[in-house]
């Protein structure tokens, strides 16, 4: 148990039950997980009605953790990502029924010319990782990566299950972004919801904002990923299957959709309230009603080939059926990141929700941490 921190931010009485368990969080977390520092934030119909913060945001410098603070999220991000994607249907660009092929001609290689772009979304196209491994540095060179995932033999027949892409999605997808947009993910990202909506998210963090970045505390344990095949080991286990063999700042610095999102909670959750809302942010319009639901709609659903549990994916992000890590409603869908973070929205409650934290843990989904602060939450509406 440690002390507890002065807590910041804004919450109504009614939800007051939100901050006690913030708050327990730090002094008596689940699985002695106390918090290093940590972001709740929730908007209800688009309205950002809690948002907490405590902590401190390097504990060896005693810098707070404050509402300027940014924290990477990791596989968060995929949600991001994936809402970029469901713009560019929006927008005519794709459709999710569209091979990949018709769009990116060498990703057709190898027998994947019939992957459709919601198959791909949907972590069915047998593209976990490479099935050689690679030096780690690659990633730092993506028309490198996209060369080579191109020319790669799906690992399982595509459309027959799904296998989480830990970090290929992001490569996949934001080529897929930028032959149809014309903008990288993260320029897009800036564009069109960072500036105009006051959202701090960034996709390639500038230099000159890294010194805002909380330090994270790594698992103490490793993730459980169940018995461990050749596509387990291509996604999460081979030498080359992460980043790696560069610093920090470059890491940073690079756009990876899939694995560096670097995010406050409120922004995620005013983002994700596109999705809880009917397509609107702060009044606007950004997808209809019609591209939400093919968004968030069962692509597939059945046993992951990589994470172990049996999943309903949408097209990108994580459906909440058989899961009831999102709160209790069927269509809500989010995405958790390494760690522990995670972001969600829930059309039918029109609620949008994100946990960022410091401290991770070796959950792969439902963080204790985060499920705590979400039935408090459900449980005071």
């Amino acid at each position: 148990m440690t002390d507890l921190p002065e807590i910041h931010g804004v919450c109504p009485a009614p939800l007051s039950a939100v901050k006690d368990a913030f708050a327990q969080n730090f002094v008596d977390a689940p699985e002695g997980l106390d918090e290093q520092a940590a972001r709740f934030s929730v908007c209800i119909e688009g309205e950002l009605v809690v948002d907490l913060w405590a902590g401190a945001a390097d504990p060896r410098s005693g810098v707070a953790f404050d509402a300027r603070t940014l924290t990477p999220v990791y596989s968060t991000g995929k949600a991001v990502m994936s809402l970029l994607i469901a713009q560019c249907v929006e927008r005519g660009l794709m459709t999710y029924d569209q091979t990949v092929a018709s769009l990116w001609p060498a990703y057709g290689q190898a027998g994947k010319d019939a992957v459709t772009v919601a198959q791909l979304m949907s972590h069915q196209d047998g593209l976990p990782g490479f099935d050689t491994e690679m030096d780690p540095t690659i990633w730092f060179d993506p028309p490198a990566v996209l060369a080579r995932l191109a020319a790669q033999a799906p690992m399982w027949p595509p459309g027959t299950a799904s296998g989480y892409h830990p970090i290929t999605i992001g490569y996949l997808a934001g080529e897929l972004f930028r032959l149809t947009d014309g903008r990288s993910m993260g320029m897009a990202l800036k564009q069109d919801f960072a500036e105009p909506f006051g959202l701090d998210l960034w996709l390639g963090l500038p230099e000159a904002e890294h010194g805002r970045v909380a330090t994270m505390k790594k698992p103490a344990k490793a993730v459980d990923l169940g018995p461990i095949d050749a596509v387990k080991k291509a996604a999460f286990l081979d030498k080359g299957s992460a980043p790696g063999g560069r610093g920090s700042a470059e890491w940073r610095t690079m756009e990876i959709p899939s694995a560096n999102l670097h995010a406050t909670a409120p922004g995620l959750a005013r983002i994700m309230g596109v999705l809880a809302n009917d397509g609107l942010l702060d009044g606007k319009a950004i997808l209809s009603a019609a591209v939400v639901d093919q968004a968030i709609k069962e692509r597939i659903h059945g046993r992951d080939r990589v994470l172990p549990f049996d999943l309903s994916w949408a097209a990108g992000f994580t459906r909440n059926a058989g899961l009831g890590i999102f709160g209790p409603g069927a269509r809500s869908v989010g995405h958790c990141g390494w760690g522990g973070s995670c972001a969600f929205a829930d059309p039918d409650a029109r609620v949008s929700a994100a946990y960022v934290m410091t401290r991770q843990s070796h959950h792969l989904l439902g963080d204790p941490r985060a499920q705590r602060l979400v039935d408090a939450l459900y449980a005071a509406l």
